[in-house]
């Protein structure tokens, strides 16, 4: 439980801040906006990829290094490919500036592996005894 919590936290954390970054140089806008106050698409950054890096952890906790590379485009592809389809059929995305879905496929992609990175150095820490103070 702890894991996944702090997957979750660390990752709307990192998606909010790439979204942010590529909304104010203007890659990326959203038109219809669940919070006015928010430039970020909320539900994404702060949910629906959130859960999803939670469920990408779980699946690779025990993996090796080349499934855990595998694996992630297990979720990823699917995210790149909604966020298309949403950007080519509706208002809530607009890509400007050259950002395109290859360029969203790579930054999905490497935000996975750089939580997964960062969950698997938080266990490798946590398993490490720490001497009693007496």
């Amino acid at each position: 439980m702890k894991d996944w919590l702090i997957i979750f936290l660390f990752k709307g954390y990192i998606s909010s801040i790439m979204d942010n970054l590529l909304i104010h140089r203007g890659y990326i806008k959203y038109p219809v906006k669940l919070f006015k106050s928010f430039d970020i698409s909320f539900i994404y950054d702060y949910l629906l990829f959130p859960l999803s890096c939670v469920y990408y952890n779980q699946l690779t906790k025990t993996s090796s290094i080349p499934k855990i590379l595998l694996k992630v485009f297990y979720f990823s592809i699917p995210m790149a490919l909604a966020e298309h389809w949403l950007e080519a059929n509706t208002k809530l995305v607009k890509f400007k500036r050259g950002w395109n879905s290859l360029s969203s496929f790579a930054s999905i992609t490497i935000t996975f592996l750089i939580v997964r990175t960062f969950i698997a150095f938080v266990r490798k820490a946590d398993d490490t005894h720490v001497p009693k103070v007496e």
